[in-house]
């Protein structure tokens, strides 16, 4: 409260700050996880996380309206960085999306929730079923591990977890449309077929046609 003339300790000699190790969870300890919910909306809500690698916050607060069904896309606004993520869904995921509410928020309980008390939850169940070292933001590690072992292009990848980038920055410039492959369905092709699908839906291709 600047009562102090000088402080007692100089910056310089303050404690190094450091970080506890934050790594993916693995698909391995998802399922664990799973296995041992019995609610179903936090049930639905781990799957979200997998498969959108979404911060929980912006997760939990999803609105049936995010979803587009026809062109099999979620888009939402992120609460963080105000950037905008745009993700498309395969069959898994819209298969858990088929038991969500199809008006209003799609976890009606989880969005009233603080992020607080929705990771001290998870920490719960990570305790019962022997899953230790990860959050929920472990989700989001996760997707973004297995988007680069699978291949996938980083500029979708950083439009799928709404970070800014240039190439979707030229693309949105040229008010080009942006058609994604889901992240499951990039894992399952064979090498030609992610070779040609990234050609065909490259975002920088279509900007500079525009």
């Amino acid at each position: 409260m600047n009562w102090l003339p000088w402080p007692i300790v100089p910056k310089k000699q303050w404690p190094k700050i450091r970080f506890k190790e934050k790594r993916a969870i693995t698909f391995e300890e998802h399922e664990r996880i799973l296995a041992q919910e019995r609610n179903p909306e936090r049930y639905a809500f781990y799957q979200m996380c997998w498969h959108l690698g979404g911060s929980q916050s912006d997760v939990a607060n999803l609105q049936a309206a995010d979803i587009d069904w026809d062109a099999r896309t979620i888009a939402y606004r992120r609460r963080k960085t105000d950037q905008v993520a745009i993700i498309r869904f395969g069959s898994e995921l819209e298969t858990v999306l088929r038991t969500l509410p199809h008006f209003g928020p799609i976890f009606p309980y989880l969005a009233t929730v603080r992020s607080g008390d929705r990771a001290t939850e998870f920490k719960q169940r990570c305790q019962r079923v022997g899953v230790h070292g990860v959050t929920l933001h472990s989700y989001r590690y996760a997707w973004a591990e297995r988007a680069k072992a699978a291949g996938y292009p980083e500029r979708f990848a950083m439009v799928a977890l709404g970070h800014g980038s240039k190439a979707m920055a030229r693309a949105y410039s040229k008010r080009a449309p942006v058609s994604l492959p889901s992240l499951e369905d990039f894992e399952n092709q064979e090498p030609a077929q992610i070779m040609t699908l990234t050609a065909e839906r490259s975002p920088l291709k279509t900007a500079s046609s525009a």
